[in-house]
């Protein structure tokens, strides 16, 4: 995916809001209409047969025809990926199977163009169907066959194009570096090399200045003009951590499958881990699940083989002669009474977790061995 600043003038701006409006109001009325189906008549409706009345809703709703017709078609498909996704989580007997909700006007923030109405010119403009040639920050040239368009609008107000295309993965050149990583708080990752990488933490730094703007925004009357602008404000130190935190993610991703050949990880459950209320906003302010996917779809394109092994007893299990011991959070020195080998207790873990990876060959996704179970 591809993605780039677009800067509309006043009136393309006008209408990217109104054609999202309409989209807003078109998935709601979808919604309404299957959840109708099923009270009154026990039956549900296809995409096909919503599909099939947009012809009768754009002569109610003359401001439908505003919007391309394929973007209308994609919202229809949204409804129905939404409705096929609750109907999975009930068969896995999910506790709360979450029901496809309404769109409130904050909550319906992207278009899609499936196949076409938009193009890019020479210029560096986004030229798209009932809106115009919008003016587009062309960082790097798009690789591939342009597939879709999404046109999105972020909680600042900011606008974006997003463009998925078809290309073919560009594969580095073999390396015989091989690597484990071990996650964890006190420093990001530490590498079976013995290199750390320190744990940056955005939201800690950035706690004091969203203190701040909380509390004006606290004190704004509710339902006010003035305290729906300055919810901006808040929104604003939000994206600023979140860009901080995915392009560091991003930059030591592609360092690691620069450089190794072979790269092991634990397959940690994020979610489990952040029901302890104690670390869950240290755990959440790492973002380890961010880093591993990042690691794996970069890994996968690259031709790097990427592992992932089950963590257990990988800090509690001599990396030299495999003797396992009880090893509590506050030790951070692995001794082994066995091969008297002394290791840094991440470092220890990260050499188990690369030994467990290269076990039985190296298969991707591996799921681990024994020796960690």
């Amino acid at each position: 995916m591809f993605q780039y600043r677009i800067y509309p003038n006043k009136k393309q701006l006008h209408r990217l809001s109104e054609t999202l409006e309409e989209c807003r109001w078109l998935y709601n009325h979808l919604l309404e209409k299957r959840k109708a189906a099923y009270d009154e008549r026990g039956e549900g409706l296809s995409l096909y047969q919503q599909q099939e009345t947009f012809g009768r809703l754009k002569q109610e709703r003359p401001t439908l025809k505003s919007v391309h017709s394929q973007v209308l078609q994609n919202v229809a498909v949204r409804v129905d990926l939404a409705f096929k996704a609750f109907f999975r989580r009930v068969r896995e007997h999910a506790t709360d199977p979450g029901y496809p909700r309404f769109k409130g006007r904050d909550r319906y923030d992207s278009f899609t163009f499936p196949q076409s109405g938009f193009s890019i010119t020479r210029d560096e403009q986004v030229v798209v169907s009932k809106v115009g040639a919008i003016k587009m920050v062309y960082h790097r040239p798009v690789r591939g066959k342009i597939k879709t368009l999404t046109i999105h609008r972020s909680s600042t107000g900011k606008w974006y194009a997003c463009f998925s295309v078809e290309c073919e993965p560009l594969r580095l050149p073999e390396r015989t570096e091989q690597v484990g990583i071990d996650v964890g708080l006190k420093t990001f990752a530490m590498l079976s090399t013995g290199e750390e990488i320190a744990n940056p933490r955005f939201f800690r730094k950035e706690e004091q200045a969203l203190a701040k703007v909380q509390r004006k925004h606290s004190k704004l009357a509710k339902d006010t003009p003035e305290r729906s602008r300055h919810r901006k404000a808040v929104a604003r130190v939000h994206e600023r951590i979140a860009w901080r935190r995915d392009n560091f993610t991003h930059q030591q991703s592609r360092c690691i499958v620069d450089r190794c050949g072979v790269i092991a990880v634990e397959d940690v459950t994020v979610n489990r881990m952040l029901h302890n209320h104690c670390l869950a906003k240290s755990i959440a302010d790492a973002s380890w699940s961010a880093f591993f996917a990042q690691l794996s779809a970069k890994a996968e394109e690259a031709g790097r083989q990427f592992v992932k092994v089950n963590p257990a007893y990988t800090s509690q299990t001599c990396s030299r002669c495999g003797h396992r011991q009880k090893m509590p959070l506050d030790v951070r020195i692995f001794a082994c009474p066995c091969c008297h080998v002394q290791l840094d207790r991440d470092l220890n873990a990260a050499k188990n977790i690369l030994a467990l990876g290269l076990q039985g060959g190296v298969i991707p996704e591996a799921p681990g061995s024994s020796r960690g179970e």
